[in-house]
């Protein structure tokens, strides 16, 4: 499993960054490199508003 950063729940607080995961993009909105994305899910526990969330890989 990988994740992603639903943007429509996501505030920007950077909490997700604390995690320092490669994957995660802070731009003008946050997003996760899927490619970069070890499936880990710390950075989906940090998150305060549960805009992170599992994907299926393809």
């Amino acid at each position: 499993m990988k994740y992603k950063i639903d943007s429509e729940k996501c505030r920007k607080c950077k909490m997700c960054l604390r995690s320092r995961c490669k994957a995660i993009i802070s731009a003008d909105k946050m997003y996760i490199d899927f490619n970069k994305c070890n499936g880990c899910g710390i950075c989906s526990n940090i998150c305060p508003m549960n805009a992170i969330m599992k994907v299926e890989e393809k």
